[in-house]
């Protein structure tokens, strides 16, 4: 036992040494700097502070560069330095109508309070590869205005202001935390919240899109998209007021769905909602989508689609946990597996005994 254990120790210090080379790769390329990624792989850092529900950027690009750009071993890394933060507290509620915009449209209206903003989107590009960016291409300076004075209040509100959207939820004055309380059903909405936030995005992606090809038969609305930047504020009680911690750049989605009404209430439209760290559209559009979906018992709608099942989605959408449990099939399961076959083995015996005495016995008549 103790040669195998040795043994065992010296291939995993190989195998992490050849990890490292490999990470490394060809040493006559320059080694990639943490601000290279930061800058130039910033939607990559986003997700990954999202999920990883750590807003640092330097840390997300360490991680990304340690992992050898798997986003979700990038993930891992993130949440894993989180558990050894030390927590002081928590921030006030963020106003995101006061949002420093960079990126703001509506589908539902064309003109709005404040303007749409396009900002940097890959919405009207051609998905054609672009040659020019192997030779360090380096791009025109930006179109700048003087920015407007004008408030970008939310969409929503327009339609709140008549009556025709559901009110927007109240928070809870003690919200819940999944990083340090275990998941139970029925979940409260903020953790829900928090569950899709941290969520993997190509999972959420996957049951947005399967609500609105059929199996929810809903058609959405988006109500109003916006990125930004917004100030986190912190109430200190030693000192008795509230102080600014910094600003974080945040996407925001309001979903409008349509709720035909029932016996009690008049027919209004209802929302869904997004939010996660940077610049995450598809990320806080599909979380928006799940969301409302999964509000199906709350309206008194039938549970028939996947993407309403609230244990489904909620146990099955952390990729950190997903990827442990698929990737520990990789290690050794020796023992398990040779009583399987032991098993298995026997049945065969079994039947071949079962079949030679029918044989048998077919052969006597």
């Amino acid at each position: 036992m103790y040669v195998a254990a040795k043994g065992g120790e010296r291939a995993i210090e190989n195998a992490h040494r050849l990890l490292a080379h490999e990470r490394r790769g060809d040493k006559n390329v320059a080694e990639l700097r943490l601000d290279q990624i930061s800058e130039q792989l910033s939607l990559a850092v986003d997700r990954v502070m999202s999920e990883g529900s750590l807003f640092d950027r330097e840390l997300a690009a360490l991680a990304i560069k340690q992992a050898r750009g798997d986003l979700i071993e990038a993930i891992f890394l993130v949440r894993a330095f989180r558990t050894t933060l030390p927590r002081f507290g928590s921030a006030e509620p963020i106003n995101t109508g006061d949002m420093r915009v960079q990126r703001r449209i509506s589908a539902t209206f064309k003109d709005v309070p404040g303007g749409q903003i396009l900002g940097p989107t890959f919405d009207y590009t051609h998905r054609l590869l672009d040659p020019a960016l192997e030779q360090g291409f380096i791009p025109e300076e930006p179109a700048i205005t003087e920015a407007a004075d004008l408030s970008t209040p939310c969409i929503t509100d327009i339609l709140g202001s008549d009556g025709l959207i559901e009110p927007s939820p109240q928070g809870a004055e003690i919200t819940g935390d999944l990083t340090r309380d275990p998941l139970r059903f029925p979940a409260a909405h903020d953790v829900r919240l928090q569950n899709l936030a941290r969520g993997d995005e190509g999972f959420l992606l996957a049951m947005a899109y399967s609500n609105v090809r059929g199996y929810f038969r809903s058609h959405p609305f988006a109500g109003e998209i916006r990125f930004g930047e917004v100030e986190v504020e912190f109430f200190a009680e030693d000192a008795g007021l509230t102080v600014p911690l910094g600003s974080i750049e945040l996407t925001e989605c309001q979903m409008v769905n349509k709720f035909n009404g029932s016996a009690k209430e008049a027919p209004r439209f209802t929302r869904g909602y997004g939010l996660s760290f940077g610049h995450s559209e598809r990320k806080t559009m599909s979380m928006a989508l799940v969301d409302r979906s999964l509000r199906a018992r709350e309206l008194g709608e039938d549970v028939v689609a996947p993407a309403q099942d609230e244990e489904f989605i909620m146990s099955h959408s952390d990729n950190v946990q997903a990827a442990g449990f698929v990737e520990h099939l990789k290690l050794p399961h020796y023992v398990d597996f040779q009583s399987e076959l032991g098993l298995v083995r026997k049945l065969r015996q079994e039947f071949a005994d079962a079949n030679e005495a029918l044989l048998v016995e077919e052969a006597a008549e």
